[in-house]
């Protein structure tokens, strides 16, 4: 087992006029340290090119799963799916990435513009062999990974943009890796790297795309733990063991509530600095610090903030621009647990908080715990590995 992580984030836009986008992303993990990535771009747009590229994706990516070859996937999908009456073709075109043991990538590609990887932020050009399956042609490459390559996945949607418009020939693939070369920091996650990239695609369709486009990115990294405790411990009795378990724990730390804080501090024998309170943002109560402790902040009102990011993150990341650069204690946990964290530990208290059963508060009963649990699902969605500690 090595320390690697494969940490993948997709962005799409749809044609313009349509509510259906004709791209699918399909990520399955066999384990920890294998991935099957699978973009597919389903044929024309609209609700049939949505269902050719999800039926390709899914069906691709379970059938790599399980060990099958990729001539049997392609006989697959051109037996299973309809056969277009204009193109007299049955799939859509498809990308696979097969991250095998997070050490070596295997790329599969049929008719998609050829998989970009960077490596040290630079162009990166592998070998590839071409294979004729059912008279296809496909291309593939094997390559052994390194830490802080990104392997940058598109539909013909991204190299189309601005064609007739801002540009004569649509946005090639070397503008596209221009693009990404400038535009590259080592800190971006793969979502990140995702949304940068479709956003300039959007702006070269002049907000009008003319095609579904999808961009995912496929970022090799470091693991890097993250420790975070809300709330303190049912039995008091209990929060020596806690704070032991939470503190002995490698990577940064974040400890989320007033009482928590309290007793985090006394655990530590340090003060707990609240300062002069600053609201950085109007709806995100202050930070404070405590020596040994990477955050200190307030306890629901800032995690119901994180998960807002969360659900929009998953989504268009359209708060990318909010939480990315401020400094209260939402955007801070955000940068924490999107950006930098591949594996997140959650402790948290089953301590109630008389304040939180007041009616007249747009919080209910267990209120850390639908946080935490919704929390956990949309950062697993993101691919990290959680583990929820409860006390």
């Amino acid at each position: 087992m090595n320390n690697l992580f494969a940490d993948v984030g997709y962005v799409s836009i749809n044609k313009y006029g349509e509510l259906t986008c004709g791209d699918h992303v399909e990520v399955i993990s066999h384990d920890d340290e294998s991935k099957v990535i699978v973009l597919a771009d389903g044929l024309g747009s609209g609700v049939k090119a949505n269902i050719l590229s999800t039926l390709t994706a899914k069906i691709i990516s379970t059938m790599m799963y399980n060990g099958l070859t990729v001539e049997d996937c392609v006989s697959t999908i051109a037996a299973t799916l309809p056969i277009c009456k204009v193109r007299n073709v049955a799939y859509s075109t498809f990308t696979i990435v097969h991250i095998i043991g997070n050490r070596e990538a295997e790329i599969i590609q049929y008719d998609n513009p050829h998989v970009i990887l960077l490596r040290n932020g630079k162009n990166f050009e592998y070998s590839k062999i071409i294979e004729v399956i059912d008279n296809k042609k496909i291309y593939k490459s094997k390559i052994i990974l390194n830490d802080g390559d990104s392997f940058i996945l598109l539909s013909d949607g991204a190299i189309h943009a601005g064609v007739g418009l801002t540009l004569n020939f649509g946005w090639q693939r070397d503008d596209i890796i221009d693009f990404m070369e400038t535009i590259y920091d080592n800190d971006f996650t793969a979502k990140t790297l995702s949304t940068m990239l479709i956003n300039e695609c959007y702006s070269l369709y002049g907000g009008e795309p003319g095609d579904d486009a999808t961009v995912c990115t496929i970022k090799i990294r470091q693991r890097k733990p993250v420790n975070l405790m809300i709330g303190p411990p049912a039995d008091r009795n209990d929060v020596t063991k806690m704070m032991s378990l939470f503190f002995a724990k490698e990577g940064k730390h974040i400890v989320c509530g007033g009482t928590t804080s309290t007793l985090a501090a006394e655990f530590l024998d340090k003060p707990l600095d609240t300062g002069i309170p600053l609201y950085v943002d109007p709806d995100v109560p202050p930070t404070a610090k405590i020596e040994g402790v990477d955050l200190v902040t307030e306890g629901v009102i800032t995690i119901n903030k994180v998960l807002e990011y969360a659900k929009d993150y998953l989504q268009d990341n359209e708060k990318y621009t909010d939480w990315s650069y401020k400094k209260d204690g939402a955007s801070l946990i955000a940068r924490f647990l999107f950006e930098e964290a591949t594996d997140i530990n959650f402790y948290v208290g089953r301590a109630v908080n008389p304040a939180h059963q007041n009616p007249d508060l747009p919080i209910g009963f267990s209120i850390k715990m639908r946080l935490v649990d919704e929390l956990s699902v949309c950062l697993e969605k993101m691919g990290k590995k959680i583990k929820v500690s409860y006390f």
